[in-house]
């Protein structure tokens, strides 16, 4: 029998989206410097794709704030600066809050057994790696990246869902810039653990308290770690 071929129209969308997650796992990490040029031939190269889909992820990188596209039609890796830390910090606020307040207010057995789990995968991590720099290890970030949002995955708000996922990414590789360039380590076990307690318990209040607390101090640790490099090259 012969095997069946996918046409070039069949593998284009499946291209465009590799293309995507494979870039945007990349610049989330800190793969390339901030305000780096994103040259077409380093990327096909790099992630074996033709310019075509890595142009559209480029773009649609770029509707996420993580690209800047160039008047020349080039583009760059977006700039990481405290005014840009400060602002995506208060849209998370809007954001974040709001869906796990409603994420509390709709959530089943289901969504709760969920947020257990990640969890305990989370604590379980930090047990192994102990006094290590968590905020490095690509398994303590999946799993970290997972806590967050199976708390907001019973908000009954799709786009909601939608913006906390692409600023989550958006704080995530601020984050991952300040660990590299802080003084000080900064262990997140038991924010987690008290904001999943409040979460289990229905204390929306509470639970909203404990996120604003954890999403501001993480823009005030990159801010500081922002300003000591800058202070450095002074």
């Amino acid at each position: 029998m012969d095997k069946k071929v996918e046409s070039p129209d069949a593998a284009a969308p499946l291209a465009v989206e590799r293309a995507y997650r494979e870039l945007r796992r990349a610049l989330v990490r800190g793969d390339y410097a901030p305000g780096a040029r994103l040259r077409m031939e380093e990327l096909t190269q790099r992630f074996t794709v033709s310019s075509s889909p890595l142009r559209e992820a480029l773009n649609r990188l770029s509707g996420q704030g993580l690209v800047k596209i160039l008047e020349n039609r080039g583009f760059r890796v977006a700039p990481l600066t405290a005014q840009g830390v400060s602002d995506l910090a208060r849209v998370r606020l809007l954001v974040e809050c709001e869906a796990l307040r409603d994420a509390i207010g709709h959530g089943d057995d289901t969504w709760e057994a969920q947020a257990v789990a990640a969890g305990h995968a989370l604590a379980l991590c930090e047990r192994r790696l102990g006094d290590e720099p968590r905020a490095l290890d690509d398994d303590w970030s999946a799993r970290h990246r997972q806590f967050h949002l199976s708390l907001y995955a019973a908000c009954t708000s799709p786009m909601l869902l939608d913006l906390a996922d692409m600023l989550f990414d958006n704080a995530e590789r601020y984050r991952l810039w300040a660990a590299r360039h802080r003084q000080s380590p900064r262990h997140k076990h038991d924010e987690h653990q008290q904001l999943l307690k409040a979460v289990l318990a229905r204390e929306a209040d509470k639970a909203v308290a404990l996120l604003r607390t954890h999403i501001t101090r993480t823009e005030q640790l990159v801010v500081a770690a922002l300003q000591g490099v800058a202070n450095d090259m002074l």
